[in-house]
């Protein structure tokens, strides 16, 4: 069990996820189908594990094309792996060019349109574990920009290395549709290739890595006016209406509901967009987000979001190619959308601020729901209470957890301030007695703070203040409002009610932004343009998502009975089932609850 353990470590670290032969299958079969024919087919995998993917490629051509010679090359850093790769292609009298070295490092001896076909899955290795300096210099090398993972250096030097007509075929995390950090493929996929097939592979589970897949198949030519783009994702609570295994389903025309594997899932087939040129004016009619709060950058990342990290991701209104986020464009979903765009006077990111909660670095030193039982225990009015994601219900908030972090700052100050320690010395000594892990984030100190001081600590004088509440991740959204003046934790995000304006209409417009983000409607907008789901369907409700809700216009009749509703079930005590809020947000937005669950399973 310890090697095994060993093992997952190592593959996490390095990325390594190979691909199950169903899979590999399924992507050579793609990709294949935009090779042109020839009577030599060139083959690359820059990161070829055990050599399924190349393996799966040749098989395809040897049932279809069995005329063509391909030539197929393979790179990989572990030793290991090259040597599995080459054991199994001799077994099956296949001849494979391993190559156990840095592809990355050895791609630049490579002529130009050396390959007709790179089909790859990528390691998945993110920034942290990258390091800063690393992830710089790939960054530099391979003009990125931004947060990098290490898949964006092994696509980006894909359209050198493909001869005109040559294909791309790529698993790798589907993060990259809808992220800020996924600009950069999104923007080489659409500016130096054309991607003809999408495949959102959700919560299939089809192979062991964390991170939901995607394949994508791109031309280094001129394709289809539209690319395909079919997602698949569990639904609970139904039959299959097809018999059809779940490769074929995906291969279909038609959506459906399919069987695998004991599980049910909805495939739904359309057609991207990109946000650029080709994007409907749905979205693009939406108001663009200002800048809001981003998301600090992880500490031991080494890096800071650079401004084309930062922008917003909305439809069609960014000015770099790659920076609006992709979804899947469907006539029912985007007629659904242009009827909401009409009626909608701001998005959330225009009408406030969004901020994520506080990051401490040291959880284990600064939370805790026993610090009573802690020798010493810290000056009482450093203990404050702390809403987390195990707090929040729609609507409202839940303390029962007892959980309480130790905020070493004045709360009275509008910037971070922290505390004198000599004014608290039982939270000085407990600090000190951590002193060795807490001087050992050495991003605090070059940050310019003091060795005791938490990451994030976002602005003291507003925890207060009345604010929503949401958390990072939920199958459903949870916006509830919090009087009780409580520390919002890192896996929440919040929005002060100060933002909004003073007294009753500050109120009532955060009683509007409940009454959206909660409704049928605020879920399926979300579902249609920003679709970051994870797996057993849960969702990101982080600040470049939450800030493209709509809202209609707070002065408008039906915005006044949205917020009406809310206050009757927050005030009054109406049940959520009888309080009809989700058909008078849907008829602000001038659908009704029927148009709105269309298509929505």
């Amino acid at each position: 069990m310890a090697l095994q353990a060993r093992d997952a470590q190592e593959r996490k670290r390095h990325g390594r996820h190979y691909t199950p032969p169903d899979l590999a299958r399924f992507l050579a079969r793609r990709a294949l189908r935009y090779v042109p024919r020839a009577a030599t087919l060139r083959v690359l995998d820059p990161a070829c594990g055990d050599g399924e993917l190349l393996l799966a490629v040749h098989r395809e051509i040897a049932s279809s094309a069995p005329d063509v010679a391909v030539h197929l090359t393979g790179y990989d850093l572990d030793r290991q792996a090259i040597d599995e790769t080459a054991g199994r292609a001799a077994a099956l009298g296949v001849e494979i060019d391993c190559r156990a070295v840095d592809f990355l490092a050895a791609s630049d001896q490579l002529a130009d349109g050396s390959f007709d076909l790179i089909i790859s899955n990528p390691p998945y290795v993110r920034t942290q574990q990258l390091g800063g300096a690393t992830a710089q210099l790939l960054s530099k090398q391979f003009g990125l920009r931004g947060r990098i993972d290490l898949t964006h250096p092994f696509v980006a030097i894909a359209p050198r290395l493909l001869d005109t007509g040559g294909v791309l075929g790529l698993l790798c995390a589907n993060r990259f549709l809808t992220t800020r950090a996924g600009a950069n493929l999104r923007r080489i996929l659409t500016g130096e290739l054309t991607p003809v097939e999408l495949y959102d592979l959700g919560d299939t589970k089809l192979f062991t890595a964390a991170v939901l897949p995607a394949i994508t198949i791109a031309l280094r030519a001129t394709g289809p006016p539209d690319c395909r783009y079919v997602s698949v994702y569990e639904e609970l609570g139904v039959e299959p209406d097809c018999t059809a295994e779940l490769f074929d389903a995906l291969a279909g025309e038609d959506a459906c509901l399919v069987g695998a594997g004991g599980r049910v899932f909805a495939v739904e087939v359309g057609v991207l967009a990109t946000g650029e040129a080709r994007e409907s004016a749905t979205i693009a009619t939406l108001p663009a987000d200002r800048p809001s709060v981003a998301d600090p950058p992880l500490p031991a990342s080494g890096l800071v979001d650079t401004p084309a990290d930062s922008g917003t991701v909305d439809g069609g209104r960014s000015d770099r190619h790659g920076d609006t986020a992709w979804r899947m464009s469907r006539p029912s979903v985007d007629h659904w959308l242009g009827r909401i765009a009409d009626r909608t006077w701001h998005s959330f990111g225009e009408a406030t601020r969004i901020r994520v909660g506080i990051k401490t670095t040291a959880d284990r030193v600064f939370i805790s729901d026993r610090w009573e039982q802690m020798d010493p225990t810290p000056e009482p009015e450093l203990l404050r209470e702390l809403i987390t994601h195990h707090d929040l219900q729609p609507w409202r908030v839940a303390m029962a957890r007892g959980t309480r972090v130790l905020y070493p700052y004045d709360l009275l100050e509008p910037r971070r301030t922290p505390i004198d320690l000599a004014e608290f010395p039982c939270a000085a000594e407990y600090l000190r007695s951590h002193e060795q892990v807490l001087s050992g984030r050495r991003y605090v100190l070059d940050g310019g703070r003091k060795w005791f001081e938490i990451w994030v600590p976002q602005r003291p004088h507003l925890w207060g203040a009345p604010k929503l509440v949401f958390p990072d991740i939920s199958e459903r959204p949870r916006f509830a409002l919090d009087r009780s003046g409580a520390v919002v934790n890192g896996d929440c995000y919040w929005i002060s009610l100060t933002d909004l304006g003073a007294g009753r209409a500050a109120t009532d417009l955060a009683y509007l932004l409940m009454g959206v983000a909660n409704s049928a409607l605020g879920l399926r907008f979300y579902d249609a343009v920003c679709g970051n789901r994870l797996y057993s369907g849960r969702r990101r409700w982080i600040t470049q998502y939450v800030a493209r809700l709509p809202l209609p216009d707070p002065a408008g009749a039906a915005a006044g009975e949205i917020v009406r509703r809310v206050r009757a079930l927050l005030e009054e005590g109406v049940p959520v089932a009888d309080s009809g809020i989700d058909e008078v947000v849907a008829a602000a937005f001038g659908v009704s609850v029927d148009i709105a669950d269309a298509d929505h399973r």
